[in-house]
């Protein structure tokens, strides 16, 4: 899978620019679905057996269902009755796929969009933006449009294949005209 950089630069920088938990750990990360495994209390083994007594297994995470993907999780506490054994939790935030499931390449400014967008949602005030001097209104627009179509693309199938070099464009006859 092509990569734009690389996971442990993407990790750092949100290391660096989102923090860590109590526990030490980092509250953004990115991950491959396919090494992703949690405790969990069970009642079943491997094979699908039933266990008399309820014991704690390393199960998949997400390889049931997002196969073979990036994915931008979030550290968040684990509320109410559940099977996971820890008291926090990487819970996912993003997919890296287009709408069609479709793989993308982690970036790290598609992760600050995602992270920048929950954020907003929430209501948080604690991350404070650096606002390059610099740079004008106009051209983060453009940056922030920028990664909003890598992200999202265009949302028709038509704006989707112009966007990916897959579709066809035919004159109008109009235009046909002028170019006789």
């Amino acid at each position: 899978m092509e990569l734009r950089e690389s996971i442990e630069s993407i990790n750092y920088k949100l290391e660096k620019n989102f923090g860590k938990h109590m526990d030490n750990r980092p509250n953004f990360r990115v991950v491959w679905s396919e090494d992703q495994f949690e405790k969990r209390w069970t009642s079943f083994t491997d094979d699908g057996f039933e266990l008399i007594n309820l014991e704690v297994r390393e199960l998949p995470k997400y390889k049931q269902y997002i196969e073979a993907r990036y994915i931008l999780e979030r550290l968040v506490p684990v509320t109410g009755e559940t099977d996971l054994v820890e008291k926090t939790s990487y819970e996912p935030a993003w997919v890296f796929q287009d709408r069609f499931q479709n793989y993308l390449p982690p970036f790290y400014d598609g992760c600050v969009f995602v992270i920048d967008s929950l954020h907003e949602k929430m209501g948080y005030r604690g991350h404070v933006k650096y606002k390059d001097p610099n740079v004008s209104e106009e051209q983060r627009m453009a940056n922030v449009q920028k990664v909003q179509g890598e992200l999202f693309g265009n949302e028709t199938d038509v704006g989707d294949h112009l966007a990916y070099g897959t579709g066809v464009t035919v004159a109008k006859e109009s235009e046909s005209k002028l170019v006789h």
